[in-house]
């Protein structure tokens, strides 16, 4: 995410507008020529704003439904359904003023509509992973509290003063809370509606409401098919030319490209020797998507990778240069730091992550290194040798990758057998969430346009923290960016997370791999797709395609 302020720390992040793509052929044909045919590498996970936690869900939330603010073509957070908003002087106090907007059942949009979202993002009931985008990271008021069962969920710092009007109380000033607002977790349900379907909401068409640019039409749990169509009265709905979006779950790259070549897709990822076909034809592009790849050592259920040795020969012994030359090719790059590159700009304006080296002497391809790490490390075991299971995605460019880190870590390191497990990405991410796994291959995309977005994952007890590590420095650091005196001083703050990510990478509690780009064949008859590396990677507002 972006921020448009710079009380704690001036954090920017790159975005990327860029129109392609050929004619497709809809599948919907009543939808006309203006449907865009997208291509996504994953189901969605979950339609519900405050239980979704992937890519690919946030960005199908993200076309029915607008937050407070959205995303222009920059990444700078601008009014959406606040159609103003005043930031008190102490930075404490955000007042939003709500434009007249409506569901797709009639009903208005309320400040209520905000204020029973984000009760029901910090409830325990409700037990949203994300939660702490509220708390750890929004700072609003009480909903640490609330979240850990100390108080109750109608005490959260937020209030509908009228109907459109949106109070918000903060612990601490929040230099990027305005980019949170874009944030699916923070987006407006109805009340009403959600108590009306009960369960059953986010699981079909006729369980959600859109008060976006479009309509979702056509959906079910697991779908390979996803369907919106232009919403005619989204408040801004002059500004959407396409008539809708046609989405096709393709998990098979050689499969999806066939789909763009014959007319069927107007976007489709390409990677591996996909990538050596098609580089010179002039709809083929590369756009960083702002995700770090990783593997995750589960420290805690795995007697052997509590052995920081035995972590770091297996983090030194990735070739991680023949990974994203060699594989990927898809303009994704190597990456030896806990926060990925090209992200977040710190207060002298340079890239938080410019220097690949710093952490050489616990983070290199270095096999050499990491056969002294590995012979230290099986001793300290008393073992010579070593069998551990990782969890992969299903999905076609991660089972590349992680054939690759298997037989890399398997020549280096004499002794390991690394068995891979191939699951749905569902699956996946809970298995790694209950502790089930011993290595992950993942990955995380940033929310916000700051080192917090990653560094929070490894607080303790944090849900995205898989290796369910643990450390009190590295806490209290953290604790100091976010409510301590650095989260108003920009330079301190930016020292201090530096610190904090070092303890990280001397830890290996990650092996970082890469940073991902998306390698694309998108059809030259599409113009004004915006790409952005944070939150929401795609967004169609702006789409228009030729008929």
């Amino acid at each position: 995410m972006r921020k448009t302020k710079a009380a704690a720390a001036l954090v920017t992040a790159s975005a990327l507008v860029l129109g392609s793509m050929s004619m497709g052929t809809a599948v919907f044909a009543e939808a006309g020529g203006s449907d865009l045919n997208i291509m996504l590498e994953t189901p969605v996970e979950s339609l519900d704003p405050q239980q979704a936690t992937d890519g690919t869900s946030f960005e199908v939330i993200a076309d029915y439904t607008d937050g407070l603010m959205q995303m222009d073509a920059d990444g700078k957070a601008v009014e959406a359904l606040a159609e103003s908003y005043e930031i008190s002087e102490d930075g404490l106090t955000y007042t939003f003023h709500l434009r007249d907007a409506s569901w797709s059942n009639g009903d208005p949009v309320t400040a209520n509509d905000f204020v029973y979202a984000w009760q029901r993002a910090v409830d325990p009931d409700i037990a949203s992973e994300y939660a702490y985008m509220l708390s750890d990271i929004g700072q609003i008021v009480n909903a640490a509290e609330i979240i850990s069962g100390e108080k109750d969920k109608s005490e959260l710092g937020v209030t509908a003063v009228d109907d459109k009007t949106l109070e918000v109380k903060l612990n601490v000033p929040v230099s990027y809370f305005l980019s949170l607002m874009y944030f699916p977790t923070y987006y407006p349900v109805n009340q009403a509606f959600v108590e009306e379907v009960g369960d059953t909401f986010g699981t079909s068409p006729e369980t959600v409401l859109s008060n976006g640019a479009f309509v979702l039409d056509t959906y079910e749990p697991a779908a390979t098919a996803i369907h919106l169509t232009k919403n005619e009265d989204y408040w801004d709905a002059e500004r959407v030319q396409l008539s809708g979006l046609n989405y096709q779950v393709i998990q098979d790259s050689q499969q999806a490209l066939m789909s763009y070549q014959s007319g069927d897709l107007d976007t489709t990822l390409v990677n591996g020797e996909q990538v050596d076909q098609v580089k010179d034809d002039p709809e083929f592009q590369t756009i960083g998507a702002g995700y770090l790849w990783y593997v995750s050592p589960n420290m805690d259920g795995v007697p052997e990778l509590a052995n920081l040795n035995i972590r770091l020969a297996m983090s030194n012994a990735i070739n991680r240069v023949s990974i994203t030359e060699d594989v990927l090719k898809d303009g994704s790059i190597p990456t030896y730091t806990a926060v990925p590159l090209q992200f977040a700009t710190g207060p002298d304006g340079s890239d938080y992550s410019a220097d690949q080296t710093k952490y050489s002497d616990v983070c290199a391809d270095d096999a050499e290194k990491a056969a002294e790490y590995w012979a230290a490390g099986l001793e300290e075991l008393g073992i010579s040798e070593l069998t551990l299971d990782m969890v992969v995605d299903a999905d076609d460019a991660p089972q590349k990758v992680a054939q690759v880190l298997k037989e890399q870590w398997e020549t280096t390191l004499p002794g390991l057998t690394v068995n891979l497990v191939i699951e749905p990405k569902k699956n996946r991410v809970e298995d790694m969430q209950n502790g089930d796994f011993q290595l992950g291959l993942t990955r995380w995309g940033p929310d916000y346009a700051d080192p917090m977005t990653y560094l929070g994952m490894w607080i303790t007890g944090n849900s995205n923290n898989y290796g369910f590590w643990s450390n009190e420095e590295y806490d209290s650091i953290i604790a100091e960016c976010t409510t301590g005196d650095l989260c108003t001083d920009a330079e301190g703050r930016w020292a201090r997370l530096y610190d904090a990510e070092k303890i990280v990478m001397d830890e290996a509690v990650i092996y970082p791999l890469y940073t991902q780009a998306n390698a694309e064949m998108l059809s030259s008859s599409v113009t004004g797709i915006e790409f952005h590396p944070v939150a929401l990677n795609r967004v169609y507002k702006n789409a228009v395609k030729a008929e």
